[in-house]
């Protein structure tokens, strides 16, 4: 097979952030998939698919518990860059918070640090900081359950490459900025649903909640001119190669308006030649709020 047609990902990132699920899922999508790759390996291994002929779709996991040989990491990819292949890199990273629990619950050692997991951790992003940065794809899955990531990487990855992958977030900024967004929108400007008795036990999901934030005249001028701003972004967003953009909607408690813009915004995209999905990070964390 002629290399310059091959689909080629390179899935890292820090222990316990979902590297297994991604590649189990990456495997549904019908990508041959390696485990573990000691990034030397990496030139032998492009000599063994030019032979192949049924090979189109590689996904390499490379990540420290390759040891000494993930020092030639660098190496392999710059070996690709010779070649003129193209690829792109999946990065999988979660809050320290998160990390640790993770381990706990599964009993498992830091590859880093055996005794103890912080410590593991702290060494783990300083070895990975230069990699992060040159990722194409950072996927944050502190508040992603297995299914969600699974669909996060079906949207970038399902097959419609030529299609930019969107993920319009709703969040509360009592709890904190998205780790991964690459534009941030403060939508508490709008009238807050929460001081209203009848809607504060409901979401931006229910109807009277929904009439309340969207039909609102600031609202309508604000989505008017937002929209409009998306559709002259996009196309350069595209033109400039970007593999993912993450949209994030905040209100106060991520519960009422955020979830309401979130989802129209995301009938927006019906116009663009986008792949969209819709996330309410913290939807069911608490009841707004001031």
């Amino acid at each position: 097979m002629k290399l310059d047609k091959l689909q080629l990902i390179i899935v890292t990132g820090l222990s316990g952030a979902g590297k297994t699920q991604a590649i189990r899922c990456l495997e549904d999508l019908s990508f041959f998939c390696i485990d573990n790759l000691p990034p030397s390996l990496v030139p032998k291994l492009l000599e063994e698919l030019e032979k192949a002929e049924s090979i189109d779709k590689v996904a390499l996991v490379m990540d420290i518990r390759g040891g000494k040989f993930f020092d030639s990491l660098d190496k392999a990819l710059a070996c690709l860059d010779k070649r003129g292949l193209k690829y792109r890199t999946l990065f999988l990273d979660a809050s320290n918070e998160v990390l640790i629990r993770r381990f706990k619950e599964t009993r498992r050692a830091h590859p880093l640090s055996p005794v103890d997991i912080m410590e593991g951790i702290i060494q783990e992003r300083k070895i990975l900081a230069h990699l992060k940065s040159r990722a194409e794809i950072i996927l944050d899955t502190s508040d992603m359950s297995t299914n969600q990531l699974k669909g996060q990487i079906s949207n970038i990855f399902s097959g419609e490459m030529d299609k930019l992958p969107v993920t319009v977030m709703s969040f509360g900024f009592k709890y904190g900025i998205p780790m991964d967004a690459d534009l941030v929108v403060d939508v508490r400007f709008i009238p807050n649903p929460h001081y209203d008795m009848g809607l504060r036990p409901l979401s931006g999901h229910d109807e009277k909640v929904k009439e309340y934030v969207i039909k609102n005249e600031v609202t309508q001028e604000f989505l008017q001119k937002y929209c409009s701003l998306l559709h002259f972004l996009i196309p350069h967003y595209k033109k400039e190669g970007k593999s993912q953009l993450v949209i994030a909607i905040g209100c106060t408690g991520g519960r009422h308006r955020s979830v309401a813009i979130a989802n129209h915004l995301s009938l927006c995209f019906n116009d663009f030649d986008c792949r969209v999905i819709t996330k309410h990070r913290d939807l069911d964390k608490g009841s707004g709020g001031i």
